[in-house]
């Protein structure tokens, strides 16, 4: 496993990130195909055992439950010094006002909830799940710094948003003394690249680090245009990010697998990974290969005429998941 600084910060973090939405009792949340904690606590450890250290959930994955999967395994599992646990906030944790978004009272009611869960007393990384244009700037990001100054996180990042509205958020942080986004976790695959026009530039000159979420595009880099699966079957949100124009790209990463022999995810992350400023796809993992896939994605190099190939492919989309 290789491991790089997180943006210009000097923490250090695993080339892959797990994520954890995979995990989470089925009966508690929105998604169907989350595996219980007897069925995610392996591929945990598998994750740990390979060198992965960098481990990405949220307080409304499986209403809370991915959170006290991921927390109990890490404790029994690994040293919480050497790891580099990540949670977010911003979704909907219970009916009424201030049961979401990013005022002070609900980041503050927040992370102490997702710390119980974890059970832990500090998050490496707390990120806004999504900007909250209900909120003043100024609030999210006082109450954001409050946390870091009391020890209850040791950096803060972001998530999908339009880069004005990062950039606005990072220059109130500026102005004041407070601290700044250090991640942007955004929506960035090879079947969307619209992050390339303003966010990834943005993120590039601050010295942010990028943590793109659904790299694989929802397995639909990794599978046979048309493929259905249980999860798909289900995914009402992943079923607005893609069209129909994508089985283009989809068919020229599958023509470079073949002619590397290895499987398609190890192509489309060997891509991600070569794009700069990426510093690690949160992948996930419900299955064995797929973390040794990921794992195996750091070592495949591919030419510039194979990025070239996989790339020629892609047309503009509409901006999705924010």
């Amino acid at each position: 496993m290789q491991y790089v600084k997180l943006g210009s910060t000097g923490l250090d973090v695993s080339r892959i990130c797990l994520g954890c939405m995979t995990y989470g009792e089925p009966d508690r949340g929105v998604h169907e195909w989350t595996l219980g904690e007897e069925a995610s606590r392996p591929l945990i450890r598998q994750a740990l055992e390979a060198g992965i250290t960098f481990f990405d959930t949220a307080n409304v994955y499986s209403d809370g439950t991915s959170e006290e999967i991921v927390g109990k395994a890490l404790r029994d599992f690994a040293r919480r010094d050497e790891i580099v646990l990540a949670t977010k906030v911003h979704g909907r944790m219970r009916p009424g006002p201030n049961g979401a978004g990013l005022s002070r009272k609900a980041i503050l009611t927040e992370i102490d909830h997702s710390l119980t869960r974890l059970g832990t007393d500090y998050v490496d990384l707390y990120q806004i799940h999504r900007f909250d244009p209900h909120t003043p700037v100024e609030e999210t990001m006082e109450a954001l710094h409050d946390l870091v100054k009391a020890g209850k996180v040791r950096y803060i990042g972001a998530s999908s948003m339009y880069a004005w509205q990062f950039a606005k958020m990072q220059h109130t942080a500026e102005l004041h003394g407070w601290t700044r986004f250090v991640s942007m976790q955004n929506h960035y695959n090879l079947l969307y690249r619209e992050e390339e026009r303003e966010m990834l530039p943005l993120c590039a000159d601050q010295g942010v680090g990028v943590l793109p979420w659904s790299p694989l595009a929802r397995g639909r880099l990794t599978r046979d245009w048309g493929t259905v699966t249980d999860r798909s079957a289900t995914d009402g949100f992943g079923s607005t990010l893609y069209q129909d124009g994508d089985r283009a790209v989809v068919e020229a990463v599958t023509a470079i697998a073949q002619s590397r022999g290895v499987p398609r995810a190890q192509v489309a992350l060997a891509w991600l990974l070569n794009k700069a400023p990426v510093t690690a796809p949160i992948i996930g993992a419900s299955k064995p290969h797929h973390l040794e896939d990921a794992v195996a994605a750091t070592e495949l190099r591919l030419t510039e005429k194979e990025m070239e190939e996989l790339e020629r492919a892609y047309t503009p989309h509409p901006i999705a998941g924010h």
